[in-house]
């Protein structure tokens, strides 16, 4: 019997899969719920959606509800992020004049060695570099932001960022609008498939572990209604262990490939699940481990540490309090309410909500529930750690 029918929007992309997955394979009504999602054009529309209530739920992007709780944006509304939908998945590239400049002048596109592909892209890119993001805040933003500055060209200021929808990415670079991009899947091997772009470096070759997606709902709603969220969270939770398992991506790929979702061939929504990249024209091949993690190593798990870097981040461009912000942050990824929905579930929950950042170069075994439970490499591409400064 199913208890409620609950609205989610998302836009159509490969890390949209848990919500979708959780729709088709049943994992919403083993817990009495309905999906009814709803496809945005943008990450605005989204937002939207869910502060004036037209949706329950959103896949979201995961500094959206911090940039919201420290008065950016707009939307005054107070969101939560009650479970991170996807670990990695971004992708930068360039056009194919930069590409061939970057060839000739000797840069291979291992698409692995983040501090050899952003020398190249510095080194041979008109300036400013004209860089294209789908949201201001966005894990796309701060990934850039990072590694630009890291190697010398401090970002923003530097450089001119441009918001386009992620559909619109590829179109963007065809018209000249922008030399680069940072796009999650499958918009960035769009660009491959159209002929004007060229694939130069996964996003998870600056930070391993990037929390890019989260599942967010209105902070009000999740106090009025814990049932349904806890009901909610689980069958997202369950949609990502089914992601996680080795013959999903071909099921999954060829679900998200239906015309209400990505409407798309599915040859190419495989390439994220399986980390077998096409990264240009000429059919050159890359395989990446981990490029895109539903459920392995904790992904789905809402660190309060990983919110506060982005809170910091976030105050470092905009000239807020970075103590404030910290605090702040810490608040909207709710570890609190993920840990009460998965109570009594097969979910190996970590000992702590907070962890420091950047620390783990292999797999590494941590304090949790059942002893069982591995976290996956996180290190920033520079070596850099982050420790924050709260629990």
């Amino acid at each position: 019997m199913i208890a409620a029918t609950l609205s989610l929007g998302f836009l159509p992309l490969v890390d949209a899969a848990p919500l979708i997955v959780a729709h088709e394979m049943g994992f919403a009504a083993e817990e009495s719920i309905a999906l009814d999602l709803r496809r945005a054009p943008s990450w605005s529309s989204v937002r939207d959606m869910l502060s004036f209530g037209r949706v329950e739920a959103a896949h979201m992007l995961s500094p959206v509800p911090v940039a919201v709780a420290l008065g950016l944006g707009g939307a005054g509304t107070p969101l939560s992020a009650v479970s991170v939908l996807s670990m990695n998945g971004d992708g930068i590239g360039v056009s194919n004049e930069l590409a061939a400049r970057m060839r000739a002048g000797g840069h291979d596109f291992d698409y692995v060695d983040a501090r050899k592909a952003g020398e190249a892209l510095i080194a041979h890119a008109s300036h400013p570099l004209r860089l294209g993001v789908p949201f201001p805040f966005s894990m796309h933003a701060e990934l850039l932001y990072y590694w630009l500055t890291a190697l010398g060209m401090p970002a923003p200021q530097n450089v001119d960022i441009r918001t386009v929808p992620p559909a619109l990415m590829a179109q963007a670079m065809e018209a000249g609008e922008i030399d680069a991009f940072c796009v999650g899947e499958p918009w960035g091997s769009m660009a491959v498939e159209n002929g004007v772009g060229t694939l130069l470096l996964p996003g998870n070759a600056i930070w391993k572990s990037s929390p890019e997606k989260v599942l967010a709902v209105r902070s009000d709603w999740a106090e009025a209604e814990p049932d349904l969220l806890g009901r909610l969270i689980r069958a997202v939770w369950r949609a990502g262990r089914w992601l996680a398992e080795p013959g999903a991506p071909t099921l999954a790929a060829e679900l998200l490939s239906r015309k209400e979702y990505l409407d798309l061939p599915a040859e190419i929504l495989d390439r994220a699940l399986t980390g077998r990249m096409v990264i240009s024209a000429r059919g050159e091949e890359r395989q990446v481990d981990r490029f895109i993690e539903f459920h392995r190593g904790g992904a789905s798990f809402p660190w309060r540490s990983q919110a506060e870097w982005i809170g910091i981040q976030l105050a470092a461009r905009t000239g807020l309090d970075r103590a404030s912000a910290a605090r702040a942050a810490r608040a909207v990824f709710r570890s609190d309410l993920y840990r009460a929905a998965l109570q009594g579930t097969r979910a190996d929950l970590p000992g702590a909500s907070s962890k420091i950042e950047g620390a783990l170069s292999e797999a590494t075994a941590v304090a949790s529930v059942s002893g069982r439970l591995f976290l996956g490499p996180d290190s920033f591409f520079d070596g850099r750690i982050f420790e924050p400064t709260g629990s």
